[in-house]
Protein backbone atom coordinates (compact mmCIF):
# COMPACT_ATOMS: atom_id res chain seq x y z
CA UNK A 1 0.00 0.00 0.00
CA UNK A 2 2.96 2.12 0.77
CA UNK A 3 4.50 1.51 -2.71
CA UNK A 4 1.34 2.75 -4.92
CA UNK A 5 0.84 5.92 -2.46
CA UNK A 6 4.41 6.81 -2.75
CA UNK A 7 4.34 5.72 -6.72
CA UNK A 8 0.83 8.15 -7.26
CA UNK A 9 2.43 10.96 -5.00
CA UNK A 10 5.79 10.64 -7.83
CA UNK A 11 2.95 10.37 -10.78
CA UNK A 12 1.22 13.51 -9.62
CA UNK A 13 4.52 15.72 -9.00
CA UNK A 14 5.74 14.88 -12.06
CA UNK A 15 2.43 15.78 -13.76
CA UNK A 16 2.48 18.78 -12.32
CA UNK A 17 6.06 19.96 -13.29
CA UNK A 18 5.43 19.09 -16.65
CA UNK A 19 2.02 21.34 -16.58
CA UNK A 20 3.90 24.37 -15.35
CA UNK A 21 6.56 23.91 -17.76
CA UNK A 22 6.35 26.78 -20.43
CA UNK A 23 5.35 25.13 -23.98
CA UNK A 24 8.13 26.19 -26.31
CA UNK A 25 11.80 25.97 -26.90
CA UNK A 26 14.76 28.26 -26.51
CA UNK A 27 16.71 29.32 -28.88
CA UNK A 28 19.98 31.13 -30.14
CA UNK A 29 21.14 32.41 -33.45
CA UNK A 30 24.53 33.18 -33.49
CA UNK A 31 25.97 35.10 -36.87
CA UNK A 32 29.53 34.13 -37.57
CA UNK A 33 29.39 35.35 -41.00
CA UNK A 34 31.63 38.34 -42.10
CA UNK A 35 27.79 40.35 -42.72
CA UNK A 36 25.20 41.35 -40.90
CA UNK A 37 21.44 39.18 -41.79
CA UNK A 38 18.60 40.94 -42.06
CA UNK A 39 14.70 40.03 -41.27
CA UNK A 40 15.17 37.04 -39.02
CA UNK A 41 12.17 35.39 -38.61
CA UNK A 42 11.81 31.85 -36.10
CA UNK A 43 8.91 30.06 -36.00
CA UNK A 44 7.92 26.35 -36.59
CA UNK A 45 6.19 24.86 -39.45
CA UNK A 46 2.94 25.53 -38.60
CA UNK A 47 3.49 29.29 -38.52
CA UNK A 48 0.91 30.11 -35.47
CA UNK A 49 3.96 31.92 -33.59
CA UNK A 50 7.64 33.63 -34.47
CA UNK A 51 10.07 35.46 -33.01
CA UNK A 52 11.56 38.06 -35.29
CA UNK A 53 15.17 40.06 -35.49
CA UNK A 54 15.20 43.37 -37.84
CA UNK A 55 18.76 42.28 -37.73
CA UNK A 56 22.12 40.48 -36.32
CA UNK A 57 25.40 42.02 -37.08
CA UNK A 58 28.41 39.86 -38.05
CA UNK A 59 29.59 38.05 -34.84
CA UNK A 60 26.94 38.77 -33.05
CA UNK A 61 23.85 36.73 -31.39
CA UNK A 62 19.95 36.82 -30.49
CA UNK A 63 18.77 34.41 -28.00
CA UNK A 64 15.09 34.06 -26.85
CA UNK A 65 12.39 31.42 -26.44
CA UNK A 66 9.91 30.64 -28.99
CA UNK A 67 6.47 30.13 -27.42
CA UNK A 68 4.68 27.12 -28.76
CA UNK A 69 1.43 26.78 -26.62
CA UNK A 70 -0.73 26.89 -30.01
CA UNK A 71 0.89 24.36 -31.73
CA UNK A 72 -1.36 21.20 -31.71
CA UNK A 73 0.32 18.94 -34.48
CA UNK A 74 3.88 17.50 -35.26
CA UNK A 75 6.43 20.06 -37.25
CA UNK A 76 9.95 21.44 -37.89
CA UNK A 77 11.12 24.45 -36.94
CA UNK A 78 12.17 27.15 -39.82
CA UNK A 79 15.39 29.58 -39.91
CA UNK A 80 14.27 32.80 -42.52
CA UNK A 81 16.90 35.07 -42.63
CA UNK A 82 18.66 37.06 -45.71
CA UNK A 83 22.08 37.69 -46.52
CA UNK A 84 23.54 41.20 -47.27
CA UNK A 85 22.98 40.33 -51.06
CA UNK A 86 19.47 39.80 -50.36
CA UNK A 87 19.19 36.24 -51.18
CA UNK A 88 16.64 34.42 -48.67
CA UNK A 89 17.97 31.71 -46.85
CA UNK A 90 15.24 29.40 -45.18
CA UNK A 91 16.50 26.52 -42.93
CA UNK A 92 13.84 23.81 -41.45
CA UNK A 93 15.14 21.07 -38.76
CA UNK A 94 14.46 19.45 -36.02
CA UNK A 95 11.04 17.91 -34.73
CA UNK A 96 8.18 18.63 -32.29
CA UNK A 97 5.12 16.21 -32.19
CA UNK A 98 1.77 16.98 -30.89
CA UNK A 99 2.97 20.85 -30.33
CA UNK A 100 5.96 19.53 -27.85
CA UNK A 101 9.53 19.61 -28.13
CA UNK A 102 11.57 16.76 -28.50
CA UNK A 103 14.68 19.06 -27.13
CA UNK A 104 15.55 21.27 -24.95
CA UNK A 105 17.23 23.83 -26.55
CA UNK A 106 18.47 25.18 -30.23
CA UNK A 107 21.29 26.89 -31.83
CA UNK A 108 21.41 28.23 -35.46
CA UNK A 109 24.99 28.98 -36.51
CA UNK A 110 24.96 31.49 -39.67
CA UNK A 111 28.13 31.04 -41.41
CA UNK A 112 29.13 32.34 -45.19
CA UNK A 113 27.82 29.84 -47.13
CA UNK A 114 25.70 27.65 -44.82
CA UNK A 115 23.37 27.86 -41.76
CA UNK A 116 24.09 24.50 -38.61
CA UNK A 117 21.81 23.67 -36.23
CA UNK A 118 22.50 22.10 -32.68
CA UNK A 119 20.06 20.46 -30.58
CA UNK A 120 20.52 19.56 -27.21
CA UNK A 121 20.01 20.58 -23.44
CA UNK A 122 20.14 24.01 -22.92
CA UNK A 123 23.61 25.71 -22.34
CA UNK A 124 25.28 26.66 -18.55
Amino acid sequence: MRTKISTAFLLLLFCSCQLLQEKGIPFKIQNTSNATITDVRFSTSEKLASTEFDSIASNQNEQGFLNMKENKTDGAYTLVYFRENGTKVETSAGYYTSGVSMDNYIRFEIKNDTTLVKFGKFPN
